[in-house]
């Protein structure tokens, strides 16, 4: 284990950091979980950070020109390299450091882009810059479509969900293949340390920010964030749709800390998938057989997780567990 986690404090509800990267009066539609994420992400991770942001939902709710709601330095990038910017950020600073140009000292490189951006057009930047091993967090902000230019498909869209490339219909149930399981493939890279996250458990997902901001080494953390407008959910419900996905084991939560598995969130009396579908408006044509299909799936990949980290046996790591 980095020696950086050996010591690690967890923030408590009681010990929130008050900085604040991210500042008040971004145009981010009503009730997005994604930009709530985002917040929490960087208050765990301190001022000392410069951010490499690829184009979609958060780039244009907190950069409309001449104004940012960007309180630390930030690079807006095309759509598809925000993994490669941040690693020739950290390979210069390198450099720099080495001839004296700057003063020796570590500062946090961050890579952000949603599941298109990462999963799609950005997985050749990411997978060379994870296999590099550069020293930088990259964060996955997981809205399970193109929710930026209008809803269409990506492949971290969920099986079964409408959007407006993979519409229902006579001939088709909507999105017609299974979400990519892009920790799996970031894990895959033998890095440092790996995370998933969901804002309904805020003080999980900053301690993982904060945990991959510390490690030395790439660290990748993938985050559940809901977006009402895309989902046709109420936006009220952003928070509870989060935590009902940890609670369905749509989205389980859990670290890979080099290539050990650790729930972070057990969940000890499983609610329906069910519960989780009905409240969106992305899966209402969905009948009972799909939706006891997709029960199915996701009862065998979770209890595959739960094989994963049995088989890690990871001492002095213990999950919370939740009713």
């Amino acid at each position: 284990m980095d020696a950086a986690l050996k010591n690690f404090k967890k923030f408590t509800p009681k010990s929130l950091p008050k900085v604040e990267n991210l500042a008040q009066g971004h145009r981010a539609c009503q009730g997005c979980g994604e930009v709530l994420a985002l917040r929490m992400a960087l208050k765990a991770m301190g001022k000392n950070m410069i951010v490499a942001s690829a184009t979609g939902c958060m780039e244009i709710i907190t950069s409309p020109y001449p104004q940012t709601a960007w309180e630390v330095p930030w690079i807006h990038v095309a759509f598809e390299n925000a993994a490669a910017v941040a690693s020739g950020i950290e390979a210069g600073r390198k450099a720099l450091m080495r001839k004296g140009r700057i003063p020796k000292q570590r500062t946090t490189i961050v890579a952000m882009a949603g599941d298109g951006g990462t999963a799609d057009i950005g997985l050749q930047a990411l997978s060379g810059a994870l296999e590099r091993g550069h020293d930088f967090v990259y964060i996955c902000l997981d809205n399970e479509a193109y929710m930026n230019t209008g809803v269409q498909r990506s492949s971290s869209t969920p099986y079964g969900a409408m959007t407006t490339t993979s519409p229902p219909g006579k001939l088709s149930m909507g999105q017609n293949t299974w979400k990519k399981n892009m920790p799996a493939i970031a894990a895959a890279h033998a890095i440092p340390y790996l995370a998933t996250a969901s804002p309904a458990y805020y003080t999980d997902l900053m301690n993982k920010a904060k945990k991959a901001a510390l490690i030395k080494g790439p660290a990748y953390l993938h985050v559940y964030s809901p977006c009402p407008t895309g989902w046709r959910l109420a936006p009220e419900l952003a928070v509870d749709i989060s935590r009902l996905a940890v609670q369905t084991n749509v989205f389980p939560l859990y670290e890979v800390v080099d290539g050990q598995y650790i729930l972070t969130k057990k969940i000890k009396k499983r609610k329906p998938v069910e519960d989780y579908l009905k409240l969106q408006g992305r899966f209402r044509h969905l009948d009972k057989k799909m939706i006891q299909e997709i029960q199915e799936r996701i009862d065998r990949d979770y209890e595959a997780l739960v094989q994963k980290a049995a088989l890690s046996e990871v001492k002095g790591e213990s999950a919370e567990t939740e009713e």
